[in-house]
């Protein structure tokens, strides 16, 4: 029975997808069975584990509207071990045709619950809205990871965020949890980034990783070569993070991993 997270904040930009596929990549290369489900209709994640989002045929748009079965439309990707459930701009109109659909809010969930023994996780990138794709993403979750950049502004949506997730707990997922928080593109020179930190510490408490996520120019390239940072630059400071938070991450929850010995091999299974 695989756990699902749900990797979500309604503001853009703050690392969502960054951090879906990073983590997701490092989760397999660790030796876990995992699967990537995108459900933002941009659909980054797709690109940025190599999917080519114009000619899919199948994609989690045709899997929520009931054209196709979710084992059709899944794809392995260039990692051993992940597979992702793609999306493109298809899925846009989705929100609206989900209005008029009885029990609209878990369309996702019983898609992914007939996925759930044959991963050991699903991360699910969501986009950068509360909408009804989200909801979907946080009723089917077990928990939800929180990107949040280090600056003034990523702060004014949180209370928002925090009361989708109050209100998704009372009415459609009981059991969510709050997976942890996790600080992006963080440059601990910045006096600002140092003190929103220190505010959003005060705020979550331990359920801050300890690991940052820097700035680095590799993590924004890798996308445009398809490739996750573990397979385009994996001696990056980028890619030692999202290592190191995969760790942090098994290690909360108290879960054994494969040890990555030489992350720099890691290239070579790209060729």
């Amino acid at each position: 029975m695989s756990k699902i997270i749900a990797i979500a904040n309604q503001k853009g930009g703050v690392g969502k997808t960054t951090t879906c596929m990073n983590m997701a990549t490092f989760a397999a290369l660790m030796g876990k069975k995992v699967l990537a489900v995108d459900i933002d209709p941009q659909g980054n994640c797709s690109t940025g584990l190599g999917i080519e989002k114009s000619a899919l045929k199948a994609s989690v748009y045709t899997v929520l509207s009931g054209e196709t079965s979710p084992k059709t439309a899944i794809i392995p990707t260039v990692i051993k071990n992940l597979d992702i459930l793609p999306s493109n701009i298809d899925l846009a109109g989705a929100e609206v045709e989900l209005v008029s659909v009885d029990d609209r809010e878990k369309v996702l969930k019983k898609v992914l619950g007939a996925l759930r023994n044959d991963y050991d996780y699903i991360f699910i990138d969501c986009p950068p809205s509360l909408g009804l794709l989200t909801v979907n993403a946080l009723a089917s979750a077990d928990s939800i990871l929180i990107p949040i950049q280090g600056e003034f502004f990523a702060l004014e949506g949180l209370s928002q965020l925090l009361n989708t997730i109050k209100l998704a707990k009372k009415f459609l997922n009981p059991a969510l949890a709050i997976e942890g928080v996790i600080l992006t593109m963080y440059d601990g020179r910045s006096k600002l980034v140092q003190s929103v930190a220190e505010e959003i510490q005060k705020f979550f408490g331990n359920k801050v990783y300890s690991t940052k996520i820097p700035r680095n120019v590799r993590l924004g390239e890798a996308p445009s070569y398809g490739m996750p940072i573990a397979l385009y630059e994996p001696r990056s400071l980028g890619s030692l993070a999202y290592k190191s938070l995969t760790e942090e991450f098994f290690i909360r929850n108290k879960v054994q991993y494969d040890k990555i010995t030489d992350i720099g091999k890691l290239k070579a299974k790209a060729k």
